[in-house]
């Protein structure tokens, strides 16, 4: 094994990239290629594996087994890494006929995310989704111990009295993760209402990993934080407020997301995600320069759809424009978007920043809503949602229901208005605070 930059020691992989007959895709490859350097390893060799039907013991064909110990003894490979979701008894059969370590594609992810995460939160859940990861595959880990089938006295071996121990302690672990992710996310929801109070409308970076969201989030807030040219270089969620604009707006960078992101951190990101979940605006980063885009854009709003945040305005972001020839006007309404803003921009040298400040600030800086609303008693679920978002400045009640007087960002006002399509609240749109200027000079 050679050292990487850190000191650490690169593990010697090879990489298989399963294929069904007449889809062989060349991008899958390069994906999983970077998937593997990003996670540390040192790509030796690929192996193209072609499956019509997937072996229920091995998931690959016995011929192609062969071949993979053949090349792994040749080239002296200490991990074999497969592009696609493996299932324990796969794991456990080829990694015995290789002898070598195999990890598939979800186990590759987790080992990434288990790297990159700094804040309290974020190892909390890349550990719940290890744990969630591990539990059906814990049995393997014994295979060494004199487990006992089990069913008469005297007959059940230490190796299964271990393995049940195990169990319950690692039941245990995702117990206690579990409830403290539950903590986090109370005091998650407590800054969000801080942030309605306090007229921060919010704006979430999302996009496909490597498409420059952590570099275009610094330009447009100087924040300096982590940027670098390879999969998920961002884990954890960085919010910041917008330099440039006379009201105030939190701009918030997430975590990149990927085709085929494995079940196990949908469910433990959910609050991480959150940051895209309860934004008024989202930015999707999409490398201009990337010949899969299309294909790109598809994936992120799959995955957006899956954490429920599908129906969220959502603004489309080309960067690395200067990555590409005869790059299209710096911003436009595109048709072929869906009637989407779209704006093209290189976050790297500027270029098209000011459109995209300037039309955040007319979008997103409208002013507070300061009025009364009147609601029926049967409107209580109303109530409820705007006494959540901290948008009730006092009330009165009586046998008629209730006098509310409100404060809020016009675009809560308007999301609010959108989700219970009241007429009341249409109304309140009608007081239409004046919308500040963009200034570039405003620190």
């Amino acid at each position: 094994m050679t050292p990487d930059p850190s000191g650490r020691r690169r593990e010697k992989a090879l990489l298989v990239q399963p294929y069904a007959p007449g889809s062989q895709d060349p991008a899958l490859l390069e994906e999983f290629t970077e998937l593997a350097r990003s996670a540390g390893a040192e790509v030796i060799a690929t192996v193209q594996a072609r499956i019509e039907r997937p072996s229920a013991s091995h998931y690959l064909g016995s011929g192609k087994v062969e071949e993979l110990r053949a090349a792994c003894d040749a080239s002296d490979i200490d991990l074999v890494l497969v592009n696609h979701s493996l299932s324990p008894v796969q794991e456990r059969n080829l990694a015995k006929d290789l002898d070598r370590r195999v990890v598939d594609r979800t186990g590759l992810i987790l080992d990434i995310f288990a790297q990159r995460a700094v804040s309290h939160e974020g190892k909390l859940q890349v550990e719940l989704a290890q744990l969630s990861h591990v539990a059906a595959r814990l049995v393997h880990s014994r295979s060494g111990l004199d487990s006992q089938r089990g069913g008469s006295i005297g007959l059940r071996g230490p190796g299964e009295t271990r393995l049940e121990l195990d169990r319950r302690l690692l039941q245990k672990r995702r117990e206690q993760l579990q409830a403290r992710l539950e903590k986090v996310e109370v005091q998650r929801t407590q800054m969000n209402r801080a942030r309605v109070r306090n007229a921060m409308p919010r704006v979430a970076l999302i996009g496909y990993t490597n498409a420059g969201k952590s570099t275009l989030f610094n330009a447009l807030t100087g924040a300096g934080v982590y940027a670098a040219d390879r999969l998920f270089a961002t884990l954890d969620p960085t919010v910041r407020r917008l330099a440039g604009v006379s009201q105030p707006v939190a701009l918030s960078d997430t975590v990149g997301f990927v085709r085929d992101l494995p079940h196990e951190l949908v469910a433990a990101f959910r609050s991480t995600l959150s940051e895209a979940r309860e934004a008024d605006l989202l930015l999707h980063v999409i490398d201009a320069a990337d010949p899969q885009r299309d294909e790109r854009i598809g994936q992120v709003n799959a995955v957006l759809a899956e954490i429920g945040a599908g129906d969220i305005p959502q603004w489309r972001v080309f960067n690395k424009i200067d990555l590409v020839e005869d790059a299209m006007p710096l911003h436009l309404l595109a048709p072929e978007s869906g009637g989407q803003d779209s704006f093209w921009l290189s976050a790297r040298s500027g270029a098209g920043l000011d459109a995209l400040r300037l039309a955040l600030a007319t979008q997103l800086g409208e002013g507070r809503v300061r009025a009364e609303l009147l609601l029926a008693p049967a409107q209580g679920r109303l109530r409820a949602r705007l006494h959540s978002l901290g948008a009730i400045a006092s009330e009165s009640a009586d046998e008629h229901g209730w006098t509310l007087r409100l404060d809020l960002p016009e675009p809560v006002l308007r999301r609010l208005a959108s989700e219970f399509d009241d007429p009341a609240l249409q109304a309140l749109l009608l007081v239409a605070p004046v919308a500040p200027t963009y200034n570039p000079d405003t620190p």
